[in-house]
């Protein structure tokens, strides 16, 4: 007797790639050097490379850090840099600039993580929605490396998708 329902979707070959699933899951924290200003107002070396020194980096283990000054200050670029020589080895992940900044990193992280190999001549359904928002900038980027070596492309859900590209037919000669 022939089942009553098929599960086309799952019969389809097709593959799921889902951005969201491939992100560093590491807590995102932002480092705002505006607590390290002298009256608020500026960066005196001396303290700040004191404060470098001693403070307790750990704190930052595993975490996804974006480095900010929120106040009007002047801030010289090494300062950012020697914060960097201690976040190395202690985050997963530091930018310098807004939470927004180092979810565009994490992503481009992730991306680049993926070998385009893995869908040579595949059928890939790029999911579309959930729980964690997926700037647009990744979805152009995913398609720019999977586009040479996939049949097609498609975004949304598996039973239900946007086609978006399928590779030509080779032209007989």
């Amino acid at each position: 007797m022939e089942p009553l329902f098929v599960n086309r979707v799952a019969n389809s070959g097709l593959i799921t790639l889902n951005l969201e699933e491939m992100l560093h899951p590491g807590e995102r924290v932002v480092y705002d050097i505006k607590d390290n200003l002298f009256h608020g107002l500026m960066l005196r070396e001396k303290d700040f490379r004191e404060f470098v020194k001693n403070n307790d980096w750990t704190q930052y283990d595993g975490k996804n850090v974006a480095i900010i000054c929120s106040a009007d200050a002047i801030v010289p670029t090494w300062a950012y840099m020697l914060l960097a020589t201690k976040l190395q080895g202690h985050a997963h992940r530091y930018v310098f600039g807004n939470l927004d900044a180092l979810e565009q990193s994490l992503f481009e992280e992730a991306i680049a993580a993926i070998d385009a190999e893995e869908y040579r001549d595949a059928k890939v359904v790029v999911k579309g929605c959930g729980n964690v928002p997926v700037p647009t900038f990744a979805y152009v980027a995913i398609m720019q490396k999977l586009l040479p070596v996939t049949s097609s492309i498609m975004y949304g859900e598996p039973c239900s998708t946007v086609p978006l590209y399928k590779k030509p037919k080779a032209v007989a000669q």
